[in-house]
């Protein structure tokens, strides 16, 4: 007797069967963990996917009575009012250049950090130095933004070491060309520390044997680096780097609203701050909405890029 063929679509069928019988065996057996998820999926639900339908703002009048179903629709009368604004050229370039500042003197510095604390032999002198590195991660924007304004006021600390070679004193913060430099030296400061843990566990995982073979092989500590430790966290750098450029756009308003004024925003008016002004001081809420919603579009296609790139060149991506 012929055997039955078996046509595309009942293959398809039995596979989907298949799956659907190893699922429901998948959910009986851990269901405990299963149920542990609940709680995590209905945050991500409830706060990050439901209101989400707020975009839809950007591309009205919207006029809080009326409700954002209510409102008018306008397209993309918003966003075109952004590209022709006069403010457009001057907030996307000085987003861009804190944002690439931050990559070329930020992100190395934990990495150069944690390679510089792998070498301290020292326990207690290593854990001392991280301590205190840890700690201003711990202090709060508003704090560090008030220590920033005294150090570098006319009589703050900076300005006294200045004073002592005989250079001018001068408040430092209303000078649009230093905005830049403290904001940037300020966060590097801040977060070096912290940023380096990620990069001290994953030197932690390196196989001490290659350093011991290494070494018998005559190379130097130079040498044991840049040949072992740094392909050994190459793709937790990779991982953390295409996150960073995913993030190009994201200048955080925080510490630049504490710290800029009007005298300043010619360098350090950012996309956040400009829709901070605009959505709440201003109540303009379609038009910060769309350059909201504009920022968030550019970071997708700067992190679908960053992480393309990185697949085809050394084979690390996040997908």
């Amino acid at each position: 007797m012929a055997a039955t063929p078996t046509t595309p679509s009942t293959a398809s069928a039995s596979r989907k069967k298949s799956v659907g019988a190893m699922l429901k065996r998948d959910f009986i057996k851990y269901k405990g963990i299963y149920a542990l998820a609940i709680p995590v999926l209905a945050y991500f639900i409830l706060f990050k996917y439901v209101p989400l339908y707020g975009i839809t703002i950007a591309f009205k009048n919207y006029v809080p009575t009326k409700g954002i179903f209510g409102s008018q629709w306008v397209g993309f009368e918003h966003f075109m009012r952004f590209f022709k604004s006069v403010y457009f050229k001057r907030t996307i370039c000085n987003t861009l250049l804190i944002s690439i500042y931050d990559v070329t003197f930020g992100f190395p510095a934990p990495i150069i950090f944690a390679l510089l604390l792998n070498e301290v032999k020292n326990s207690v002198f290593k854990r001392t130095i991280q301590t205190i590195t840890y700690l201003p991660h711990f202090i709060s924007t508003v704090v560090i933004a008030g220590m920033i304004i005294d150090f570098t006021s006319q009589n703050g600390l900076i300005n006294n070491i200045i004073a002592l070679f005989g250079f001018e004193r001068s408040d430092m913060l209303m000078r649009p060309e230093l905005f830049r430099t403290i904001h940037i030296g300020s966060g590097i400061w801040q977060g070096v520390g912290w940023g380096s843990i990620i990069y001290l566990s994953a030197l932690s995982s390196i196989d001490q044997e290659q350093y011991e073979a290494a070494y018998i092989d005559g190379a130097n500590r130079w040498q044991q680096a840049w040949s072992i430790t740094i392909p050994g966290i190459m793709p937790t750098i990779t991982i953390l780097f295409i996150l960073k450029i995913g993030g190009l756009m994201s200048v955080g308003s925080e510490k630049i609203l504490l710290l800029y004024s009007p005298v300043t925003y010619e360098t350090a008016d950012v996309i956040s701050t400009f829709i901070y002004r605009k959505g709440l001081l201003d109540m303009d809420y379609s038009f910060s909405t769309a350059v909201g919603l504009f920022n968030s579009v550019i970071n997708i296609i700067l992190l679908t890029i960053a992480n393309t790139l990185s697949r085809k060149v050394n084979e690390t991506s996040l997908w």
